[in-house]
């Protein structure tokens, strides 16, 4: 009699994404990007109105509500969140269109950004303290406008 091999209850195995800093790439590779960003000639939506009736997948890939990859303004370091996938296959690519949907879960939004759902949960409380403090700050400059 033969013993099965325990079934696996975890979840699918994600790809992670992958990190190029800007350390690693060469003067020519920069140099290059420049080049290519200066020849490019299109029209980048400016407003949400002007992109939300625009084409899905969206392939402005600059855009900074793009989901395929991150730029780090400190380092200069590019994220590509998806590196198994490419931009037109993705199914979801702009964060505003999924704002839109309105309240889903922690598991729909960890999926969809290629992120635990974990991580998901300590950006949010981290986004909720930023809110409360700023809240909080203004409410205090409010409070010694009335005093002067």
């Amino acid at each position: 009699m033969s013993a099965r091999p325990p079934k696996d209850k975890r979840a699918p195995k994600r790809t992670r994404s992958l990190t190029i800093p800007m350390r690693r790439l060469t003067r020519e590779e920069i140099a290059e990007g420049i080049a290519l960003a200066e020849d490019m000639d299109y029209r980048r939506p400016q407003r949400r109105s002007d992109c939300a009736s625009g084409p899905r997948p969206c392939p402005f890939v600059s855009c900074t509500h793009h989901l395929y990859l991150d730029v780090n303004p400190n380092t200069g370091s590019i994220k590509i969140n998806f590196p198994e996938v490419e931009v037109w296959e993705m199914s979801h690519t702009c964060a505003l269109d999924i704002a839109e949907r309105g309240g889903i879960t922690l598991e729909e939004v960890g999926s969809i950004m290629n992120l635990t759902r974990e991580r998901i949960r300590q950006v949010e409380v981290n986004g909720l303290d930023k809110l409360q403090q700023e809240r909080f700050a203004a409410e205090v400059s409010e409070l010694e406008s009335l005093d002067s």
